[in-house]
């Protein structure tokens, strides 16, 4: 009885991984959260009247270059391959040994040369390939500057989600962005965004029914048969 229970348990918890594991798609949320200024520039020196954090220069466009400032990528990512291989082969072999002679003499059985040969072979081989992959992402996203590299530059993060009626889709970004990419507007496309990591995904009962489960994919990719 006691066995029997145990393993109820141990398959129940089996399947209760399984399923977890099918939800690990992208990130999770939080994974990216804003970047806030540093404690010292937010609080300023006790009694001034400047303050670093408020800094704001008449020569100056509002873009983002400090620690918790906002900048808006615009998602302009738009990908396409093809390729396609083909193969032609074709050999032909032929051989003839002629009538050999023995001891000055063909060999003959019934009037026929039996040691007369001739082999010929043909081989022939045909192979073709063609694959083909589009992908094209289009939106805005407002992410927080995390850190100011010595150079400059701006390490930027940030997750937008939006929650429907049959689930939730999120958009994931962090890279590194030069400041002179950035437009007056204080906004820059995407593909200026060194070491991007762009992550766009769903949960809800849309992406699960197009998702493999966790036994299928096992059977698809480990499976040796």
């Amino acid at each position: 009885m006691n066995m029997t229970l145990t393993a109820r348990t141990l398959f129940a918890t089996l399947l209760a991984l399984m399923a977890g594991c099918s939800q690990l798609i992208g990130e999770q949320p939080g994974q990216y959260p804003p970047s806030a200024p540093p404690e010292r520039d937010a609080a300023g020196v006790e009694g001034a009247i400047y303050q670093q954090s408020n800094a704001v220069s008449l020569f100056e466009d509002n873009k983002a270059r400090r620690i918790g400032d906002t900048l808006t990528i615009q998602l302009a990512e738009r990908t396409q391959a093809s390729k396609s291989a083909s193969t032609d082969a074709t050999k032909d072999t032929k051989v003839d040994t002629g009538t050999p002679t023995l001891l000055g003499g063909t060999v003959t059985s019934n009037g026929n040369d039996i040691l007369e040969n001739q082999w010929e072979t043909n081989q022939e081989f045909n192979g073709k390939g063609s694959s083909s992959q589009s992908n094209r992402l289009d939106g805005n996203i407002t992410v927080t500057v995390a850190d100011v590299l010595p150079n400059g530059n701006l390490v930027v993060r940030g997750e937008k989600w939006l929650t429907l009626n049959q689930g939730e889709e999120y958009v994931q970004i962090s890279g590194i962005v030069r400041p002179s990419d950035i437009a007056v507007d204080n906004s820059v496309p995407s593909f200026k965004v060194a070491d991007a990591r762009i992550t766009y995904s769903g949960n809800g009962v849309v992406p699960d029914v197009n998702r493999a489960g966790f036994l299928a994919r096992f059977f698809m990719k480990l499976w040796p048969l």
